[in-house]
């Protein structure tokens, strides 16, 4: 018989210093990628500028229970680094104190005081070439907007993109601070192609006001508001001078002019006339250079800073049918309205303390306050829009009321 193998003991598993370094060296990778990932799908770099997850307003917008919408109009604010930035054009006892701070109070005092549903800074919110850093000078400018947790918008000016961020990375920038409802450009109709339009500059987009709970126009836009990038410098070769809205985005704002008028006439509680639309936008339109004289409500104390050319854009407006007024900013110490061609053309005048001004003629913003028509049981469209001024003195003043549009 043959001898029965003795059974062999099983091998005990053995590290070594080698083995233990690669599984260490293999934790550590592994360890690496997960923060890597988390990183990557948890953040968005614009720029150099991390964009955390945003804090979002009450949307839609829409009239409230007493029928009222109100916009503040917030013009070259100018920002650059805060308190170490000095004012421009203040008197001299003034000076001394005065910086970006005083901006900051007076966007605070402004929102406090009006109790606005909405804000809408119309370009140069900060000023390029003084800011350190385009995100934290953006950060500290709409600070005051977005610890009143109100929604806000904005488009660019001449100025925003002389820092450390191109005008793309501005507005995506914009687009993801808490409260704002800013967006780069339009996006197509088509849900499965999100790709955008083909529309020149960086914050073209429509934004919708409802009619106020309750009432048959509750799901409707009663008020529509447009906004568009005026440019900085023109780029066409041989026509030198300031930027302008073009005819893609011209034509964009045709479109969805159209689509908005459709939708307010169709549907439940269909309507006979358009909505009224209002437009935003940083350089003033070319026509504005007619204006003078009797024919304003306010102060005209400098040239037009527009375009050498006339693109049409007025034109455009008319046609459309539902634009009463636009407002702009850019010459800092105009701050009047003009109406030309069946449109009001204001200016919200000067803002910032670091921009241009006049010493002793006060800092400004305009007011915007659209009303609903009371129908025997429930509030109907828009009756009419007026504006006035507040000026950043010792009584907070108030002037050149008027009456832009009544149905």
């Amino acid at each position: 018989m043959a001898p029965i193998p003795k059974r062999s003991e099983p091998k005990r598993w053995q590290l070594d210093w080698e083995t233990i370094l690669h599984l260490v060296l293999y934790f550590v990778f592994l360890g690496l990628c997960v923060f890597y990932l988390q990183g990557l799908f948890g953040r968005l770099m614009i720029g150099y500028h991390k964009a955390t997850p945003k804090k979002l307003p009450t949307l839609p917008l829409r009239f409230n229970k007493n029928g009222q919408f109100k916009i503040l109009q917030v013009a070259d604010m100018h920002y650059a680094n805060g308190a170490v930035t000095t004012c421009e054009d203040v008197l001299p006892s003034e000076f001394p104190s005065c910086s970006d701070l005083n901006t900051s109070a007076f966007l605070t005092r402004m929102i406090q005081s009006e109790k606005p549903d909405f804000i809408v800074f119309t370009g140069d919110n900060i000023y390029g070439p003084d800011s350190a850093d385009a995100a934290d000078s953006m950060d500290a400018a709409f600070a005051p907007a977005i610890k009143s947790k109100l929604p806000w918008a904005a488009v660019l000016g001449n100025h925003d993109q002389e820092s450390t961020m191109t005008r793309e990375e501005l507005m995506l920038y914009l687009s993801v601070m808490d409260y704002s409802i800013s967006k780069v450009n339009p996006l197509s109709d088509n849900p499965s192609d999100r790709q955008r339009f083909t529309v020149d500059g960086f914050g073209n987009y429509n934004i919708e006001v409802k009619g106020a709970l309750g009432s048959e126009l509750e799901n409707k836009s009663v008020f529509n508001l447009y906004f568009m990038d005026s440019g900085d410098k023109s780029t066409v070769p041989g026509i030198s001078g300031y930027g302008w809205i073009k005819e893609s985005q011209q034509a964009w704002l045709r479109d969805v002019s159209a689509l908005l008028q459709d939708a307010y006439k169709r549907g439940r509680a269909p309507q006979t006339d358009p909505a009224p639309a209002l437009a935003f936008f940083h350089i003033p339109l070319y026509e504005v250079r007619y204006l003078g004289g009797s024919e304003i409500v306010g102060e005209m104390q400098e040239g037009v800073g527009c375009a050498s050319i006339n693109s049409g854009v007025l034109s455009t407006f008319v046609s459309t049918g539902d634009i009463k007024a636009a407002f702009a900013g850019h010459d800092h110490v105009n701050d009047f309205c003009g109406k030309y061609e069946g449109i009001w053309l204001c200016y919200g005048g000067g803002f910032g303390y670091h921009a241009y001004g006049k010493a002793g003629w006060s800092r400004r913003a305009r007011v915007i306050m659209a009303t609903l028509e009371k129908g025997e049981k429930t509030w109907q469209g828009v009756t009419s829009i007026k504006t006035w001024k507040r000026l950043d003195d010792t009584t907070f003043t108030k002037i050149d009321e008027q009456t832009l549009w009544s149905k």
